[in-house]
């Protein structure tokens, strides 16, 4: 079954506009708009499946860039979506791993900092 991508929604669009929208080319399996986690608020994107290729193919080629809800909604084909790395599987690009801790002091800046105050005050400096 095609998994449709649609964007750019306005966030008042539920998923029963969606249905009705996509029900006009042919049989809808699911709907759903995509919400953020914290604020359940609509995202601005979401998919539909629908159960004929060919019914996909329509509509994708009837809605795209087309005016819906006030906005000019992007529809094509979704994309297979990519597995998440697990956070074990870091390349070596990226991640931490420790370094410099700034605000800290070593012994061997102290000692730096004491001799430059000495010769400061002594006016070698």
């Amino acid at each position: 079954m095609p998994n449709v991508y649609i964007g750019n929604l306005s966030y008042t669009v539920t998923e029963d506009d969606l249905r009705t929208l996509f029900s006009t080319y042919g049989a809808v399996e699911r709907v759903s708009i995509v919400q953020d986690r914290d604020t359940g608020r609509a995202k601005g994107f979401g998919f539909v499946t629908m159960t004929n290729t060919d019914d996909a193919d329509a509509a994708i080629d009837a809605l795209d860039n087309s005016e819906f809800s006030g906005r000019n909604i992007r529809v094509n084909l979704a994309k297979d979506r990519e597995p998440r790395r697990d956070h074990r599987d870091r390349d070596s690009r990226g991640g931490s791993g420790g370094g410099a801790r700034y605000g800290s002091y070593s012994s061997r800046d102290t000692e730096r900092s004491s001799s430059w105050r000495s010769d400061r005050e002594r006016g070698d400096r």
